[in-house]
């Protein structure tokens, strides 16, 4: 089984700052949950990045796809793109509640 290696953008890696900021500065506990669940589906994004669909308006570029992380009653979504048979690039990661990528 071919696993990949998972990189972030520097822009990702701020998204997920922000959004443990965002919880840390309300519960803790539900920073370090959600922390969890990104970690947990991240590593699965390192097996299995084709089983994720295919981002809106990535119709030109089958290899750009959004990763669904589940959290409490929404979760996030993760935009990644598979760079070729050895990488993986997270771009950006948003609460499933925001309006879009920036």
């Amino acid at each position: 089984m071919t696993r990949f290696r998972v990189r972030f953008t520097p822009d990702a890696e701020e998204d997920l700052l922000q959004l443990f900021d965002f919880l840390v500065q309300r519960d803790i506990a539900a920073a370090e949950r959600a922390e969890a669940a990104i970690a947990k589906a991240i590593e699965l994004l390192g097996i299995f990045p084709f089983s994720c669909r295919k981002a809106r308006g990535g119709a030109n570029n089958p290899f750009l796809r959004e990763l669904i992380i589940p959290f409490g009653g929404s979760g996030y979504v993760a935009l990644f793109e598979i760079e070729d048979q050895r990488t993986v690039t997270i771009l950006a990661i948003r609460h499933q509640r925001e309006e879009d990528y920036h």
